[in-house]
């Protein structure tokens, strides 16, 4: 139990550097904060579906790029809540219903057998464009839910191609981004994002960049997820402006403790790419067996809302330089590990060491 007076914020408080205060704040918080005044909810259904219905659900309910689901369709159901008990640590509500259940067979890797992958649009009634969005969502796994090498979770894309910034399609600047989650080995987690690497980003012990057209991992090991209950993520990204300026930025809250936030990212060198909606895209790997599971295991999702602006980044920044050479090497920045050592002290404080 917490000494009378000292509450998680305050204890952050007092381990946290003067130069990086911790902040608790929830979804709802984060988007009046960034003044993003229009939001949506993706509809959930009020009774368990099977496969064949949830995957009509979706196709009819989630405003689907394509109109269809793009891979993994025979890996869904909606089902009841696994862990009703089992809130994500500082939340103060617990929702109920069915909750969308994504199954990773054994030995699958990649978005054609593993998971699930679509692309949901969100389009403003106005016809204005998104600078800025704001995803939240809660996830859960099988309490013997095994990491294994890593896996992908949901987060956002824009930009005119719907196709590429995955799998190894690289950004250019003029095509399209995404910005991913990801669990690694041991369930640590980051941000995986396609996006230009100028200004010689990748010198930057937060940033893993890769040489082969594959995407840049960012603070990972700042957050770490748990098995057996409810998680929770935000994620923000606010887009580079003007579009040769290093000021785009992602921001990243688990369980509503800020995990990450890295304000100098250039998303886009081209003012056709805006920010498209939801890339609801989760399977394992990598791209070969080391990265597979060796059971057959599930995640489940609920609560998946979003805000946005028209507004992009307002932050100063440099002017976009020639990218440099990628550094496929990775050590722990200061603020990962910091992000990682108050993410574990939050869960201790809650009864879990992360």
């Amino acid at each position: 139990m917490l000494p009378l007076g000292l509450t998680v914020l305050s204890l952050l408080a007092v381990v946290a550097p003067s130069w990086q205060q911790p902040q608790l704040a929830d979804p709802t918080t984060i988007a009046s904060l960034y003044s993003l005044t229009t939001s949506t909810s993706i509809p959930f259904p009020t009774a368990t579906l099977s496969n064949s219905d949830a995957q009509s659900f979706i196709t009819s309910g989630w405003s689907l790029s394509k109109g269809k689901i793009q891979q993994g369709g025979g890996n869904i159901a909606f089902v009841d809540d696994p862990f009703p008990d089992k809130p994500a640590f500082t939340s103060t509500e617990n929702i109920t219903g069915p909750v969308l259940q994504v199954k990773y067979p054994k030995g699958a890797v990649g978005s054609e057998a593993s998971g699930m992958q679509l692309y949901s649009l969100w389009n403003t009634s106005d016809s204005s464009s998104f600078q800025s969005m704001l995803i939240s969502y809660e996830v859960a796994f099988d309490e013997s839910f095994d990491f294994v090498k890593g896996g992908k979770l949901p987060g956002l894309r824009g930009g005119p191609d719907p196709n590429g910034c995955s799998g190894g399609n690289a950004a250019n600047g003029t095509n399209c981004f995404s910005t991913r989650l990801m669990w690694r080995t041991s369930a640590a987690g980051e941000v995986y994002a396609y996006i230009p690497t100028p200004n010689d980003i990748c010198s930057n012990s937060d940033f893993r960049c890769n040489s082969d057209g594959f995407g840049t991992s960012i603070d990972r090991g700042s957050f770490a997820f748990v098995t057996g209950r409810w998680n929770r993520v935000a994620l923000l990204v606010r887009l580079n402006q003007p579009v040769n300026t290093v000021n785009g930025e992602v921001l990243l809250y688990y369980n509503n403790v800020r995990a990450l936030d890295e304000q100098a990212l250039q998303y886009r060198g081209d003012s056709n790419i805006d920010i498209g909606g939801m890339y609801f895209s989760t399977f394992f790997g990598g791209s070969d067996s080391s990265w597979a599971p060796p059971s057959d295991v599930n995640a489940y999702f609920r609560n998946i809302q979003m805000w946005g602006s028209s507004s992009p980044s307002n932050l100063t920044g440099s002017q976009v330089s020639g990218a440099m050479p990628l550094r496929p090497s990775f050590q722990y920045s200061t603020g990962a590990a910091w992000g990682a050592a108050a993410l574990g002290l939050v869960g201790a404080v809650f009864g879990t060491m992360l």
